[in-house]
């Protein structure tokens, strides 16, 4: 087989399509050049769902006549000050973005720099660039896309729709602007209904951002995250496990500035949240990690979604703990959008109407005939079941220190499982049983963390044959192991001798058990198999050991229930993510019966 040189058109083209997988791409690899040129503004118009047309005009530094050639020439770059590709800081780095958009598409750059008289713009068709012509322009950058693919036309067939391209578009504005709250980000065009973010300054710039982009909703119930451990700092917001989501889409994560989507921050979340989450959903959070440009190599994915971390121990450790440490600290809060469906449960038409989904806040005061309750909540209230309990003869001097408390004094338990309590400033429903299985599951947990975790020896010690690096893995972390109950002993080469397993899990398959842990360190150098399935048998002995449903509670054990609840971590939902109160403030009962 004979070897050739491929020509110049076809080897840029290859090279697009590593760069520009969709118009997302290119408006990523435009905005983040407007970026690096210290814009304060930057417009984004797109048409077609980027495909007809893509605009991207900014206000930065420009260009003078002479860089025009090189930023459309392979390999040339105003990104790297040295040939040192481990000390990138800037977002933009690849020298042949733009010559790879032009292979491909019709591309204009209009550019001015502050040392020119007036601007300068070049053009860019199916590759061919032509030469600087002097343009009209009043400072900053314009670059235009059109046509995205003309040149490769059996690349349009596998795009989207434009509704799904545009949607993919908003998206990269979206996790950039989060990243860069003091810039003003504008997204326009005929395909979509206009998006302006504006420029936010100050102290509290990202939480800012943050409302404008994922609404007032995550600003009332974020919890502040801020970390440090040897040079890797983490700081953003996460919201409470009772908001979350039925897919990621909302977790939005960033290391030195740069939007991802990386596999080993991804399966720290999910570890960080699995005491308080259930396994299909997922939180809403912005983290923004910092750490050392040689600490991180930002290469190895050819869009930049994913990087490799020189230490993804000390990352992955990093950010567990710190949003477990948010989680304990205020885990205990109920979401308000919790509280905003129960009030839309008590409106006329329920969940079902067209009230339950505009939020309950921007209501305005209904009409006589509109007040009361619907259907489904008068029917719970006028159901022939009395309260199993009540309060008022217990209502002595200390109930009004009973009402300061966070969670109230318990006024009635009503169906056997939901405790009512009074509040100084409005009512929390609780439920009973949910509530009792965290309180269980943190003290099975505590007994866990306090000793070592009881094992059970084997009477014939279990072989179990692994690649011999998996084998190898196994053995340099026993000790770890016999923290958590598993004693594991070499066995020749390629194989360990398990002789004992922790107590908790009962029988156990130790080979499916062993070969779990090696894929795990394997792909994180950390072991959590374990400790999840320890977690999962805690879990499943606090949800039988808990208050049942059902049962009648005694005026003064709800109240020691609900001071339990109160200092214990996490209560403010069970282990399975669902809340386990819900508070209404006398304002919002107020607004329910039209009084405000």
């Amino acid at each position: 087989m004979t070897i050739r040189i491929l020509p110049e058109h076809v080897v840029n083209r290859i090279a697009a399509g590593e760069v520009v997988e969709r118009p997302a791409s290119v408006v990523k690899e435009l905005v983040e050049n407007a970026i690096d040129a210290g814009a304060g503004r930057i417009e984004v118009v797109t048409a077609g769902g980027g495909k007809s047309l893509i605009r991207v005009a900014d206000d930065g530094s420009g260009m003078r006549r002479a860089d025009l050639p090189l930023a459309v020439a392979r390999h040339c770059t105003s990104k790297l000050a040295r040939d040192d590709l481990a000390a990138i800081a800037t977002l933009g780095f690849r020298g042949e973005a733009l010559a790879s958009i032009g292979a491909v598409a019709r591309l204009t750059i209009a550019s001015r720099h502050a040392d020119e008289p007036h601007g300068w713009s070049i053009a860019v068709e199916g590759g061919r660039a032509g030469d600087p012509q002097p343009a009209s322009h009043a400072g900053g950058t314009t670059t235009e896309v059109r046509d995205l693919f003309f040149a490769t036309p059996a690349r349009l067939k596998f795009l989207r729709s434009d509704r799904a391209e545009a949607s993919a578009i908003q998206e990269v504005v979206k996790r950039l602007a989060l990243s860069h709250p003091a810039i003003r980000f504008t997204l326009a065009g005929p395909d979509r209904h206009p998006v302006e973010y504006p420029a936010a300054a100050g102290e509290g710039a990202g939480l800012v951002r943050l409302g404008q982009v994922l609404g007032p909703d995550f600003v009332e119930n974020a919890m502040a995250v801020s970390a440090e451990r040897e040079g890797v700092r983490i700081e953003g917001f996460a919201g409470l496990p009772t908001l979350n989501r039925a897919n990621s889409l909302s977790q939005f994560l960033f290391v030195n500035g740069r939007p991802l989507r990386d596999p080993t921050l991804a399966s720290a979340l999910r570890a960080a949240y699995a005491d308080v989450l259930a396994r299909d959903r997922y939180p809403v959070l912005a983290l923004f990690l910092d750490l050392p440009s040689g600490e991180v190599d930002v290469n190895v994915h050819p869009a930049k979604l994913e990087v490799r971390f020189r230490d993804p121990g000390l990352v992955r450790g990093l950010i567990v703990g710190s949003l477990r440490e948010a989680l304990a600290r205020e885990g205990a809060r109920a979401s308000t959008t919790v509280a905003g469906a129960t009030a839309s449960a008590f409106r006329p038409g329920g969940f079902g109407g067209g009230a339950a989904a505009a939020s309950w806040r921007g209501w305005a005061a209904p009409g006589p005939a509109a007040n009361g309750f619907s259907e489904g909540g008068q029917a719970a209230f006028e159901a022939p079941v009395p309260p199993s309990a009540d309060t008022r003869a217990a209502e002595a001097e200390d109930a009004a220190g009973r009402e300061s408390h966070p969670l109230g004094a318990a006024r009635a338990q009503l169906h056997g499982n939901f405790i009512v309590a009074q509040t100084s400033d409005g009512l929390v429903i609780v439920d009973q049983h949910a509530a009792h299985e965290r309180i269980v599951y943190e003290r099975l947990k505590a007994a866990l963390a306090g000793r070592a975790v009881p094992r059970q020896l084997l009477l014939i010690p279990e072989i179990v044959d692994l690649p011999a690096e998996d084998a190898a893995r196994i053995v340099a972390r026993a000790g770890e192991l016999a923290e958590l109950g598993l004693a594991v002993e070499p066995f020749g080469p390629g194989a360990v001798a398990v002789t004992e397993t922790p107590a908790l899990l009962g029988a156990v398959d130790a080979q499916a058990l062993v070969r779990d842990i090696a894929d795990d360190l394997a792909e994180w150098d950390a072991s959590t198999r374990l400790r999840e399935r320890l977690d999962h048998v805690a879990a499943t002995m606090a949800c039988h050991g808990s208050v049942r449903a059902g049962r009648r509670l005694r005026p003064e054990e709800m109240d020691a229930l609900l001071r339990e609840m109160e200092e214990t971590p996490q209560s403010g939902q069970c282990n399975h993510g669902r809340p386990t109160y819900v508070e209404l403030k006398l304002a919002d009962i107020e607004r329910l019966f039209g009084r405000r």
